[in-house]
């Protein structure tokens, strides 16, 4: 299994990591991507990536921060090019739903962090909440680019998810599958392809069930996966086999 997207800078994972990770090997995982939200945040993930083998991680600019921590595609670059565990770029995208950051901060922060995937050629990992069109508009931008995207605890709609599977994007479900009010998401991942499916914890945040309410962790990513099978109708052996050989392929 991977757990495709973590906070591991993020307290209490952090403070208690020999365990975080002890407990992940122990369902299986093969692989922990911690996920960038700010300038800050990267420091603590350039040590974690050193922590295990099992640990990569990526940089970006959460678009709740995209007021505070502005960055261009050349300083993404950069930070990228000098970590070789850093594989992806992000989160980053659009948040209309707290607007934390203006919306023009917002998409020009997502517009560079689009420009630096594409120069390296490496995956993109994007949050969208209330800016299904807004995303899409900026992807239409550079749709003939092979952007390498995927979306990050996806709770799209069914209509949304079909217009970024015409851009190739790969799609991560998060406990929220696991909640007994997400029938009409469980119905949009029935419907997306087996080889455009990760899974990911977004932990310490959205703690599958049973353990709803709980502070999450990578090791839960597990009854994440069950869910997912039960909904594609699979076997959990082969739910996993596809999601994890998607990752790598995803991030080669």
């Amino acid at each position: 299994m991977i757990d495709s997207h973590c906070h591991l800078d993020h307290s209490p994972l952090f403070d208690d990591i020999d365990n975080v990770i002890k407990r992940s090997k122990e369902v299986g995982i093969e692989k922990l991507l911690t996920i960038c939200t700010t300038i800050k945040s990267f420091e603590k993930i350039k040590l974690l990536v050193k922590q295990d083998d099992i640990i990569f991680g990526t940089y970006g600019i959460h678009p709740h921060e995209a007021k505070n921590d502005k960055v261009n595609s050349d300083i993404i670059i950069k930070e990228v090019k000098n970590n070789n565990k850093i594989i992806g770029i992000g989160e980053t995208g659009l948040d209309f739903y707290y607007n934390h950051s203006d919306k023009a901060d917002q998409i020009i922060s997502f517009e560079e962090h689009i420009k630096a995937s594409i120069e390296l050629n490496i995956p993109l990992i994007v949050h969208s909440r209330n800016a299904e069109k807004e995303t899409l508009e900026v992807f239409s931008k550079y749709k003939n680019k092979n952007l390498k995207i995927l979306m990050h605890c996806f709770t799209g709609s069914k209509e949304f998810a079909e217009n970024l599977l015409s851009l190739g994007s790969y799609f991560s479900a998060s406990g929220i599958i696991t909640f007994k009010n997400s029938l009409e998401l469980q119905e949009t991942f029935k419907s997306i392809p087996l080889n455009k499916l990760l899974i990911e914890t977004d932990s310490p945040y959205l703690a599958p069930a049973p353990n709803r309410g709980k502070q999450n962790e990578p090791s839960f990513v597990k009854y994440t996966a069950q869910k997912l099978a039960d909904i594609k109708n699979i076997s959990n052996l082969d739910l996993i086999k596809n999601t994890t050989s998607n990752f790598n392929n995803l991030f080669n």
